[in-house]
């Protein structure tokens, strides 16, 4: 049976110059598992949307939508909140209790099952995820994986027959990421319950996976298993392939007649077959092990640090322990910082004290020999400090992306002309294109990124701080963002970035560091410093390292494999 038939869906948002959804046809089975991906923008969230009548955006709507056989605008809104669970992109947005046990109840409650039902479904839903450890904490003292475990969790209770997620790993490290994945295609499995999933991030998605839909500029071009998938985006060229999973990737820039991989598991067999027998014998080299803290400095040029940590020490309240445990770090001028780990570390609370909105109790932060606190807001951010927060939304201020990109020149002393070339740069640096005259809250997640980075790169800083910027982002886009911040490295600008992107890290990056526990624990250069990890590495790492040790990305795995095939 049919869980969802779309029939030639088509929706265009209030003064919108195009439909963002364009004569859409599909369906997905009873209990199977779809995967939606697509460039920032192409409609994604406006799909999922659709899905659920409560969740609808404004704009004009034609063609048909059905629900389990029925047409979903003649469902009660009961029936689509108990049999219809949807988990958004930012786990707070979704999580409406202070304490744990609350959240899980809340649904029950709202829908106004007894007492005896709730506790029974509560319990059942704390000990299917795991929850009973933090069962009574308070909401805020989880981690960004563990509030949107609570929010899958909470949404179970009520025991929806399908399960829609909307790019639910955005914020969530590698491994939180790929535990909550885990959780998502168990309940597909061990429960029946269709999943129909937006993402950015296809390494872990793919491959459980049964179906994967790609959009583009509002309408369906692919629907096909993902092997399929990968084959037809392949010979399409198309710029999607970039967000194909590694072992994919790999296959495809190598001539070969074996089957195509899709798992890490897969791509070392495929590998063994490859090239396992030319390297018989053959002992692969060790890889490079990681230098001490501070050791690599002299990689760098003699020139003061553009951010320096001398002893830091934060805690957010008098009771509670601290955040950031004497930190002591530096960042060179011109380079591209990168700091991943876990959510919770405090990677984000170390780009707050750099930018001097937190002040720490003990210890100094530096921006080129300056404390942080002694400067006033003029000094730190008038062509010197930009800041790029893990919420894009916290910077639009105006009613359209135009007016607020003209918002960051007010009380500049650039002419009106100047003003307007500038904008046109910045426009068309971030491909911004066809979104001035929409509102900033209007745009995908990825649209939003990229107006806030054009905001932000209107102040043309000297020092750039990145929380979470490839959160949204499609592969393509990806690679342009790299080169936007080579360019910036090459004139001299110094970015600090906190992601959970390892790929792009291990791409792009001058420095990794690890953060743990309040500290930076390791940094080294890219190669250095994932070849040597077990967990925070790439797939292409993972999928190679028995023959390859130092090679991190798809492009020197190709290369090597190259040589050696």
């Amino acid at each position: 049976m049919e869980t969802y038939q779309i029939e030639d869906l088509t929706f265009t948002y209030p003064l919108a110059a195009k439909p963002a959804l364009d004569h859409i046809n599909f369906y997905v089975s009873n209990g199977e598992f779809v995967t939606i991906c697509g460039k920032s923008g192409c409609g994604k969230s406006t799909l999922l949307r659709h899905l659920k009548s409560i969740l609808t955006p404004h704009g004009e709507r034609k063609g048909e939508i059905f629900f389990n056989g029925a047409d979903i605008v003649d469902i009660d809104q009961r029936t689509q909140t108990e049999k219809i669970g949807f988990v958004l992109q930012n786990p707070d947005n979704q999580i409406v209790t202070d304490k744990v046990w609350h959240e899980l109840a809340f649904g029950l409650e709202s829908l106004g099952y007894d007492n005896q039902t709730i506790r029974l479904r509560v319990a059942e839903m704390a000990s299917f995820f795991g929850i009973q450890n933090w069962f009574m904490k308070n909401v805020t003292e989880l981690s960004g994986g563990e509030k949107q475990l609570l929010n899958l969790a909470s949404i179970m209770a009520m025991q929806p027959s399908v399960l829609i997620l909307d790019e639910p790993t955005s914020q969530l490290d590698p491994i939180a990421a790929a535990d909550f994945l885990y959780t998502v295609k168990k309940i597909n499995r061990e429960l029946g319950t269709t999943v129909i999933l937006s993402e950015h991030r296809l390494e872990e998605v793919l491959p459980i996976s049964d179906r994967v839909i790609v959009m583009e500029d509002g309408k369906l071009i692919v629907n096909e298993t993902p092997q399929k998938a990968g084959e037809i985006l392949k010979d399409m060229k198309h710029d999607m392939f970039l967000a194909m999973p590694s072992p994919m990737r790999i296959y495809a820039g190598l001539k070969n007649g074996l089957a195509c991989p899709i798992t890490v598991s897969d791509g070392r067999k495929w590998l063994n077959t490859l090239i396992g027998d030319k390297t018989v014998g053959k002992k692969p080299h060790a890889p490079t092990p990681q230098a001490p803290l501070r050791q690599i400095a002299s990689k760098f040029s003699p020139e003061p640090p553009a951010i320096c940590f001398k002893e830091v020490w934060y805690r957010y309240e008098k009771e509670q322990p601290d955040i950031i445990k004497g930190l002591s770090m530096e960042v060179a001028a011109g380079k591209l910082y990168c700091v991943v780990g876990g959510n919770g570390t405090g990677k984000t609370t170390t780009l707050l004290l750099v930018s001097g909105i937190l002040t720490p109790y003990r210890g100094k932060v530096l921006l080129k020999g300056k404390d942080v606190a002694k400067m006033n807001g003029k000094e730190k951010f008038s062509h010197n400090l930009g800041v790029l927060p893990q919420n894009p939304q916290s910077l639009f201020v105006k009613k359209t992306v135009e007016l607020d990109l003209h918002e960051m020149l007010d009380g500049s002393r650039l002419t009106k002309e100047e003003k307007a070339k500038e904008i046109e740069r910045i426009v068309a640096l971030c491909e911004l294109d066809g979104l001035l005259e929409m509102h900033p809250y209007d745009l995908s997640g990825g649209e939003q990124q990229r107006a806030a980075l054009a905001k932000v790169l209107l102040l043309n800083p000297q020092i750039l701080l990145l929380d979470e910027p490839t959160k949204g982002l499609d592969g393509y886009f990806k690679i342009k963002l790299a080169g936007i911040l080579k360019k910036l490295t090459d004139n001299g600008v110094t970015i600090m970035m906190v992601s959970h992107d390892i790929e792009f890290c291990a791409s792009y990056a001058d420095i990794c560091a690890m953060f743990f526990d309040g500290n930076i624990v390791t940094e080294n250069d890219p190669q250095t410093f994932f070849s040597g990890n077990t967990f925070y590495t790439t797939a292409a790492n993972r999928m190679a390292r028995q023959f390859f040790p130092d090679a991190v990305t798809t492009e020197e795995v190709i290369r090597q494999c190259s040589i050696n095939s």
